[in-house]
């Protein structure tokens, strides 16, 4: 994920139900990145991007209604 100036970070996520590696492309959600590194099984996840369940494991993405500037805060 972009964060702009605080640069390229990686997520782990379980996403994989809703939605593709192409579908994502481009898209821009909600993250938290001032959290330290988690390490996950051998990949250590730089942020965390908060999703809403909608059933079982299908995760639902957060995102802006419109675009905005890459790093932005949520005030």
């Amino acid at each position: 994920l972009n964060f702009a100036e605080s640069g390229i970070k990686k997520p782990t996520a379980q996403i994989t139900v809703l939605y593709t590696k192409d579908c994502l492309a481009g898209k821009q959600v909600i993250a938290v990145i001032n959290f330290p590194p988690k390490k996950i099984a051998d990949f250590y996840s730089e942020c965390l991007v908060p999703g809403i369940n909608k059933e079982k494991n299908d995760v639902v993405l957060l995102h802006p209604s419109m675009e905005v500037k890459h790093g932005s805060r949520v005030g």
